[in-house]
């Protein structure tokens, strides 16, 4: 969820925590399922009662196992397809618990159904932006378009202003509109996204037809 020069900064870090726990026998893929274990618990108990920025705090600690988690592997020589498999899939059971936290808010004391019914598409539109490029590429079809906004993006936007916008609960005013922002632009975000990837895989799917159908009309 960090840019690249962030992301180098936290990795020596992280770097010694990953080379003890790795002396002490813990594997990458534990790390993983418990910062993820982290994560839900984070977004699913704070979440929902409107705690939003010890929630965040609770939330952040854990995403930074994805660093670890990384780290780990590479000192073990334990990188792997099925590394990537694991940690991709409860990067997504992660991103549904903080979404789902948020919407069990407003669908309940938030008591505002437009934001809930927002946060549900922010929910589900990520879910489908990332399904889109993996389906396209089981299909043997690239999509290489990133689109306007990623994963790591929408997580970042999310995170940082439900956190601040939770600074309200600790009486800084005028900062709980935050969170709605955050909606708004990753739900609009991903909307745009989810189109730039589909309208790149139709025009890659019509040019392999194309060039199938070609083939099969050409000479034996």
């Amino acid at each position: 969820m960090l840019n690249k020069y962030a992301r180098a900064f936290f990795t020596r870090v992280v770097t010694p925590f990953a080379t003890m726990l790795v002396r002490a026998g813990v594997s990458p893929d534990m790390v993983t399922a418990v910062g993820t274990v982290g994560v839900a618990a984070g977004a699913l108990v704070f979440y929902p009662r409107g705690t939003f920025f010890l929630g965040t705090l609770v939330i952040t600690l854990f995403v930074f196992s994805d660093l670890l988690d990384g780290t780990m592997a590479r000192q073990v020589g334990r990188s792997s397809r099925w590394g990537a498999f694991w940690d991709s899939s409860l990067d997504r059971v992660g991103d549904a618990a903080v979404f789902g936290g948020l919407l069990m808010w407003f669908a309940g004391k938030g008591d505002d159904l437009l934001l809930a019914a927002v946060t549900l598409f922010c929910l589900a539109s990520g879910q489908v932006v990332s399904y889109t490029k993996a389906r396209a590429e089981s299909l043997g079809l690239k999509c290489d378009v990133s689109g306007l906004i990623e994963r790591a993006d929408r997580m970042v936007i999310t995170l940082v202003l439900t956190g601040l916008s939770g600074l309200h609960e600790y009486g800084v005013p005028y900062i709980d509109w935050l969170l709605p922002i955050a909606l708004w632009v990753v739900a609009v975000g991903s909307a745009i996204t989810l189109w730039q990837r589909m309208h790149a895989v139709y025009h890659e799917a019509q040019e392999a037809d194309a060039l199938e159908s070609a083939r099969k009309g050409g000479p034996a």
